[in-house]
């Protein structure tokens, strides 16, 4: 049973949300805002978070960056603003989709259960699997990244890339072609988007080990692919 953080100002809003998971079989948490939502995430186990955008105080592109400090925990933006700026700033931030007010229950749960899909989230109960290329350890449990036994902070995207890219060492991926497998295909963020969080990437993982992001080369004209490494 995957756990969910909801985190909106409006009470209805939040009482409304609970009931639609609830009766979906979620375990569920609620927030009023960002400094609630960082007390639960720092205190309970939590599968994904529903976050809003449009809060006083912390709007909900900042507790997602606070959020992406903490944890790698997957994030749904919902908002009541159907702007693709907005779409494209929430993604680049490190959500993971995207849900414009009023939805349905239904539409609600096949997000959240593609999203959880996407992370391998089903229980808590289960198997670590690791990946080890060079000094980088993955482990797809728990979806943690270790270098040097420090713990590498990754967004969900940043996350999908590394993994795909140690699953497929020397496989050239374009650009497309990873939009396609870690994005939605109709993403309106475009090949950029890849570039970008290739280097968010790359730094993350340099500032633990100049060698770990050299892994990740460019194939100019193509792509990227991942050094086939011991």
């Amino acid at each position: 049973m995957a756990t969910i953080l909801i985190v909106d100002d409006e009470q209805d809003m939040r009482n409304l949300i609970d009931v639609m998971l609830t009766k979906s079989g979620f375990k569920t948490f609620t927030a009023a805002n960002g400094t609630e939502a960082y007390h639960v995430l720092m205190q309970e186990i939590v599968d994904l978070v529903l976050l809003d955008v449009m809060m006083p105080g912390e709007d909900g592109f900042t507790v997602c960056e606070a959020i992406r400090s903490l944890s790698n925990t997957p994030v749904i933006f919902l908002t009541a603003r159907d702007a693709n700026e907005d779409k494209v700033k929430g993604l680049t931030l490190g959500g993971d989709d995207y849900m414009v007010k009023p939805f349905t229950a239904s539409e609600l749960i096949a997000r959240i259960n593609a999203v959880l899909r996407r992370t391998g989230v089903t229980t808590h109960d289960v198997e670590q699997k690791f990946l080890q290329r060079g000094v980088i350890q993955l482990d797809e449990s728990s979806r943690k990244v270790m270098i040097n036994q420090q713990p590498v902070v990754l967004t969900l995207k940043e996350y999908e890339l590394l993994h795909l890219f140690m699953q497929n060492p020397d496989t050239v991926y374009s650009r497309e072609q990873l939009l396609e497998l870690i994005w939605d295909i109709n993403y309106a963020g475009g090949t950029r988007t890849v570039d970008t969080h290739i280097k968010t990437l790359r730094i993350k993982l340099g500032k633990k080990s100049k060698e770990a992001s050299d892994y990740i080369q460019t194939v100019w004209g193509i792509g990227y692919r991942f050094e086939k490494c011991k």
